[in-house]
């Protein structure tokens, strides 16, 4: 008995050294340490041309021809931003943007939101051929000429609604609905059937509510999208002043600056009295960061629920 004991004694000293915790403990401390220098760079490499873009439009014109900024301005003025706002065309265009951008994520969402939830019932009998319908209007277009005679044939042209009509359903955030829907028990529908509720009542009090990460990220999509068109005011109202939108009016500075860079004796009709202070570079760099904050502060209340939403449909029941 001795003798097996004796014999066992190395082989379980030499597992017992194998399983030190100071062995296999500098694995993880590699990979946390590679992941965590990972994660600096790409944090790095994604933020500093928003940064960059920042110092620009803090900077002199003049002195950002030059070259070599980084992180901060070597000649700081708000000459750019001056150029921006001088105009005061730029605060009604805000107004209408601010608008545009609100009543067309409302009605976009609870339009699509309301079809996605019909076309997700197995018993409604048309669900399959209007599916069908909306997926092949991802596909096919009709071309801007005749969709800027049907917006003329429904009275639009010059109207606000035709910012906010034409995108009041999308077949993309359509589909990602009806996904997410699939995912809600079938039996929370049945019984609120059971106790008496309507398809309506069913929507409102159940499947929106349960909707709430996907319809977060689908209205941030719609929101943004709304927020930076400018076609649509070029097409359908730029002979009304007071329906253009901001995006609108900062490509006409934009385009305006650089006509002026190119050929000093047009007027740009913003008001730069110092040409050398400001040039299409730190317009450009001013205009991105006015057209990028409203989206900045609205994105950190609806990441929560972001994330969540990106993961629609990974999960089954």
């Amino acid at each position: 008995m001795m003798k097996k004991t004796q014999m066992a004694g190395p082989e379980s000293t030499i597992a017992i050294s194998r399983r030190r915790p100071g062995s296999r403990g500098l694995e993880p401390f590699v990979f946390s340490t590679l992941n965590t220098i990972f994660m600096i760079i790409l944090v790095i490499v994604t933020l500093y041309p928003f940064l960059n873009t920042i110092v620009v439009s803090f900077n002199a014109g003049n002195d950002t021809i030059r070259g070599g900024l980084y992180l901060w301005p070597r000649q700081f003025t708000l000459q750019n931003y001056k150029a921006v706002f001088v105009s005061g065309t730029i605060y009604n265009a805000f107004l209408i943007s601010v608008a545009r951008t609100v009543l067309s994520t409302l009605l976009n969402i609870f339009l699509t939101t309301m079809l996605a939830y019909a076309l997700s019932r197995r018993n409604f009998v048309f669900r399959k051929p209007i599916t069908t319908v909306f997926v092949l209007t991802m596909y096919f277009n009709a071309g801007l000429i005749p969709g800027y005679f049907l917006m003329k044939d429904l009275n639009l042209i010059n109207n606000f609604f035709v910012y906010v009509l034409p995108s009041m359903i999308s077949a993309f955030n359509l589909i990602v609905i009806r996904t997410y829907i699939y995912t809600i028990p079938e039996s929370l529908v049945e019984s609120a059937k059971i106790d008496g509720a309507g398809d309506f009542k069913i929507f409102w009090r159940i499947i929106l509510p349960l909707c709430k990460p996907v319809l977060a990220t689908i209205a941030l999509f719609v929101a943004v999208g709304a927020w930076n068109s400018w076609f649509d005011a070029f097409l359908y109202t730029s002979s009304q002043q007071e329906l253009s939108t901001l995006q609108y009016e900062l490509m006409k500075l934009l385009s305006s600056s650089m006509n002026a860079n190119s050929n000093p004796s047009v007027s740009n009709g913003v008001g730069m009295q110092n040409a050398t202070q400001v040039t299409p570079i730190s317009i450009r760099a001013a205009v991105t960061v006015v057209a990028s904050i409203p989206i900045l502060v609205v994105y950190p209340f609806m990441q929560k629920y972001f994330v969540v939403g990106l993961n629609v449909g990974s999960v089954k029941e």
